[in-house]
């Protein structure tokens, strides 16, 4: 436990803690990897690129702004529970940490990649460049840059690692915390890039003359905790798709529809889902870009005969009816949580029992395992949201689904799960918030998906 953020003290929620350092950890190696285009020279030499390295310059752009966007989230999140209202760094050193961590990787990931789009600007160009296909906006990578070479969001990150360097022994006496174990030494490997940035930093305020331009924005820099971004909350904003809902609207899956699926929602059923707005549906292709798997409730799945190890079903007990794969990983949720989006889609397989029963145990043994931002699907301690589906239905009688390459990994599009789920006999049970809001059933659900797909 992070006992000192418990809740009964005014403080951050554990779960936020928790949480952030799931996604953090998750989307570590991707933010350090950069965007690997090992054909790039060749692209420039020609002065072009081929279709093919088109395809795969927008995939794997799509799965670094992915990552990139779990730890802007993150770094909003815990941003407000080590705020100055809240405390401070200092008072909540564990939230700082952890904040801190996702601020280092963010701007290692967005310095990497300015990086070589400085040197071809071809690169930058087709970057910038929108594909509805993959989820892209116009001009995603123009923004990142001016926020790596803004002086007030700079002077702000060495702000934090002044903080960091001269708390550095406390922060590390946090490692006796299991919890946080895995950011204390995150940190402190990433110690070496730390410093070279806040030399790097000093060295541009001499060079740029930042003095003159930071007496007319003093009061903006101090008032940020992080803020390098301006603000993290600001940087995830900029990022939701304008125009499509209005700020603050509630999503359209209310409480009473969430009420009425779990009567008519079965253990084994797929769910597929979609925000109108949200980041989530950015750099993911498709109408419907996301899955959850749904467990039942415990008597539910009592009844199919499940059995499960102990801690296993400690974890899963009411209100826990879902298996997904987000951010922080996959975790079990109660239906509040992975039915908080603006509509979804039903699918159920064709089988019943024992095998079902066997379905979910294969399943629920991949809870805990962090998120796959690389979204490959050759590795299986990390998965992606369809992942957890693919591997669960993965030696059921007569049912199973299979990779397709894209871009060069092996993995499946919820698309694609669709496709191959409505060729091996699933039916779509139920649709929401497509269309109308209200739940439909039958045939007019299965009319009002295949709509949706064909719209694509």
């Amino acid at each position: 436990m992070l006992h000192v953020m418990r809740p009964a003290e005014g403080h951050a929620p554990d779960t936020r803690i928790r949480q952030g350092v799931r996604t953090v950890l998750g989307a570590a190696d991707v933010a350090r990897a950069g965007l690997v285009l090992p054909f790039l020279a060749a692209a420039s030499e020609r002065g072009y690129f081929t279709p093919g390295e088109d395809e795969l310059v927008r995939l794997r752009y799509s799965q670094y702004l992915s990552a990139r966007t779990a730890l802007l989230s993150t770094l909003s999140t815990l941003e407000q529970a080590c705020s100055p209202a809240a405390g401070g760094w200092h008072a909540r050193l564990p939230a700082f940490t952890v904040a801190f961590a996702a601020a280092c990787l963010l701007l290692r990931q967005a310095r990497g990649l300015a990086g070589p789009a400085a040197r071809e600007p071809m690169l930058a160009r087709k970057l910038d460049e929108a594909s509805r296909g993959h989820g892209l906006p116009r001009k995603t990578f123009a923004r990142m840059f001016r926020a790596t070479t803004d002086p007030v969001r700079l002077l702000q990150f060495r702000r934090a690692a002044d903080f960091y360097e001269k708390h550095r022994s406390e922060i590390t006496q946090l490692g006796s915390n299991p919890e946080l174990l895995p950011i204390v030494r995150l940190l402190a490997e990433e110690e070496e890039w730390i410093e070279r940035r806040r030399r790097d930093i000093v060295r541009r305020r001499l060079e740029y003359g930042w003095f003159t331009f930071l007496r007319r924005h003093r009061s903006a820099w101090k008032k940020s905790v992080f803020g390098f971004f301006e603000s993290s909350g600001r940087a995830v904003a900029d990022l939701k798709q304008p125009g499509v809902k209005p700020p603050g609207a509630p999503k359209r899956v209310s409480d009473e529809h969430r009420t009425e699926i779990l009567r008519l929602a079965r253990p084994g059923d797929i769910f597929l889902t979609r925000h109108d707005d949200a980041l989530s549906n950015l750099f993911l292709p498709g109408f419907w870009p996301h899955a959850a798997f749904f467990l039942g409730s415990e008597a539910q799945r009592a009844e199919l005969g499940v059995v499960l190890p102990a801690g296993l079903a400690r974890r899963a007990r009411d209100p826990v009816v879902f298996l997904e794969a987000k951010k922080d990983g996959v975790r079990f949720r109660p239906v509040e949580d992975t039915l908080e989006v603006d509509a979804f889609v039903v699918l159920r397989p064709p089988l019943t029992g024992p095998e079902l029963a066997a379905i979910l145990e294969r399943g629920m043994g991949h809870e805990g395992k962090l998120f796959d931002f690389s979204f490959d699907f050759r590795n299986s301690d990390r998965l992606a949201c369809t992942e957890v589906i693919y591997r669960a239905y993965d030696g059921a009688t007569g049912l199973g689904f299979s990779l397709v390459e894209t871009g060069g990994r092996l993995c499946l599009p919820a698309e694609e799960l669709i496709a191959q789920a409505l060729e091996q006999g699933f039916r779509v049970v139920a649709a929401c918030g497509v269309g109308r809001d209200e739940i439909d059933t039958g045939t007019r659900a299965e009319l009002l998906l295949h709509a949706n797909r064909s719209a694509l």
